[in-house]
């Protein structure tokens, strides 16, 4: 397919899916919430509970064919830039800006520019 853009390379966000952000632009400026996911490809990401629109759905069979999924209209989390939120220190609970640091042992995480302490995020397999 032609399109008359660049190729956007993905690029690495220090945001992952169940950290805390705060929105600092646009029409939910001040809203905290938890990031539900991330679409690097694109530069952005869907908080819970910000940027609500409304989906018209019309009512029909669901995939397994034997309940029919009720139509009306639906409220869901459309993405936003990942530009417009700032992630929250979960030891000062404030939002900062990030610094990548590596800690011994090889492990990266990255760390508050307000407090100064790092903080690592959970791998999958990890959660508690």
């Amino acid at each position: 397919m032609l399109r008359n853009r660049h190729d956007v390379k993905p690029f690495k966000m220090a945001i992952r899916p169940g950290d805390t952000v705060v929105v600092i632009a646009g029409k939910d400026r001040g809203k905290r919430g938890q990031v539900l996911r991330t679409l690097p490809d694109r530069g952005q990401i869907v908080v819970q509970g910000v940027n609500l629109r409304k989906k018209h759905v019309k009512a029909g069979q669901s995939a397994a064919g034997t309940a029919a999924l009720q139509g009306g209209i639906v409220d869901f989390e459309a993405p936003l830039s990942y530009s417009n939120v700032m992630i929250v220190c979960p030891n000062c609970g404030e939002p900062t800006r990030v610094k990548r640091v590596v800690l011994e042992g090889g492990r990266k995480a990255i760390e508050c520019r307000k407090c100064g302490q790092p903080f690592e995020h959970l791998r999958r397999g990890e959660e508690q």
